[in-house]
């Protein structure tokens, strides 16, 4: 199978990006219907069976409406099958969708396809999808290289940027010129990732998580996630409200009556937690396999859910049913980590395609397909594994090299690799 880099809460991570009609929610939760087709994948490609590899290729295709990753599965079998048009044809698409991965240049099944007259328009829109692109400039580097910097948010009262840590398990507060500060050691010792400010009632909501793997969490505690609340002006622990088991709570969002959106990106689940309330209601009915940072759409009923493997979902919060924004053949929406809405437009941090970028969609008026899409940033040297973002008067600051291309699976920093400074970009958002 395909894959990209790693991300430990992920679950399925990136392999592919979905769309569907509408659907009512899963029986078979999404990610055991993927596992269960990749199985086939895996068997036929092992036994040479490459009829039934193309017959599993375009079921997983289908599940996933053309994502750029299932559309090189695609190709492969149909290279085996000595179907070069139809293989041109799905790498065609992958480029149209932006992408630009070096496996189609390297890959030894792919040489003879190189090789045709067909592939020049393709390889010269690869390349070309490789352009750096930026729309935005460096509002502030942060000064400690060791923090893997994961979410941010904006302070507005105090004009400071809160921003979690990783690898340092604590919230600090930045001001304007880059000055550094500590608001919150994580009381359980584990990553702290997720993070959204409740200006109405002065509230900081994070969240700590017992990453699977990682060599500083206990075997023990592995799999837990916990949600905090602390006072935005003093830093007091207010609340701890221990997530589902097992869960990966690494991304939250805030409703307008300051309802806590959690997303669990391990186990699918999307979770609310009502104002007051201390316990998790599941809003989803088994559709998502990785869901990320949500965005509420302007009807204040539906969810916009980036699924890191399938898409964008729009769920229902009262009916658990869901919608998937299409593809269309030209848009790649798999690997986001965070979505934000603004006015008629979704702004996408995608660290999970090639390139990864900045990125945002024009969506029309019943948020059932995009009309557009423009680039903020991609394949730049200041880019590399952006993560979360925020929306402040109307310009966007985002996390740029945060750092997570740098770590292996146990959380440890790859031999001969190190940390560098990470930073915070700004950019207009796009009319």
């Amino acid at each position: 199978m395909l894959n990209i880099h790693f991300r430990p809460w992920l679950g399925l991570v990136g392999v592919f990006a979905m769309n569907l009609a509408f659907t009512q929610p899963s029986i078979q939760p999404a990610a055991e219907q993927l596992q269960q087709i990749r199985s086939r994948l895996g068997t036929a490609r092992r036994e040479g069976n490459w009829p039934e590899y193309l017959a599993s290729a375009k079921q997983q295709s289908q599940f996933l409406d053309g994502s750029p990753l299932s559309r090189l599965e695609l190709a492969r079998a149909q290279i085996h099958l000595n179907d070069n048009r139809a293989a041109l044809e799905e790498l065609l698409a992958y480029a149209r969708m932006g992408q630009a991965s070096n496996f189609i240049e390297t890959a030894p099944e792919f040489a003879s396809l190189r090789e045709t007259p067909g592939f020049a328009p393709i390889r010269r829109r690869l390349l070309k999808n490789r352009n750096p692109i930026t729309h935005a400039s460096v509002a502030f580097r942060l000064t400690d290289a060791s923090l893997l910097p994961e979410d941010i948010d904006y302070d507005a009262r105090r004009q400071r940027f809160m921003i979690t840590s990783v690898l340092q398990h604590k919230v600090v507060s930045v001001d304007a010129a880059g000055n550094m500060a500590d608001f919150a050691i994580a009381p359980d010792a584990w990553p702290m990732l997720a993070l959204k400010i409740d200006s109405q009632r002065q509230l900081l909501w994070t969240t700590e998580v017992a990453l699977n793997g990682f060599t500083v969490v206990q075997k023990s505690d592995q799999g837990r996630s916990v949600l905090l609340c602390y006072d935005l002006k003093t830093g007091q622990l207010l609340r701890r409200i221990e997530g589902p088991r097992p869960s990966a709570l690494a991304d939250i969002s805030l409703i307008e009556n300051g309802d806590v959106i959690a997303s669990d990106g391990d186990h699918g689940g999307v979770y609310r937690l009502k104002v007051g309330g201390d316990q998790w209601e599941r809003l989803d009915g088994g559709d998502f396999i990785s869901p990320q940072t949500v965005a509420m759409a302007s009807d204040s009923k539906h969810l916009y859910v980036p699924d890191y493997t399938r898409g964008i979902g729009v769920l229902d919060i009262q009916s658990k049913q869901v919608t998937w924004i299409p593809a269309s053949g030209q848009f790649s929406l798999q690997g986001i980590d965070g979505l934000y809405r603004v006015s008629d437009t979704l702004i996408a941090v995608q660290n999970g395609t090639d390139p990864e970028r900045v990125i945002q969609f024009s969506i029309d008026p019943s948020s059932s397909r995009i009309l557009s899409e423009a680039v903020i940033e991609q394949a730049t040297a200041t880019l590399r594994d952006p993560t979360h973002a925020v929306v402040v008067a109307g310009v966007l600051y985002y996390i740029a090299n945060s750092g997570w291309d740098v770590l292996d699976a146990a959380g440890e920093v790859e031999a001969g690799k190190s940390l560098t400074a990470p930073f915070i970009m700004r950019a207009a958002t796009l009319r």
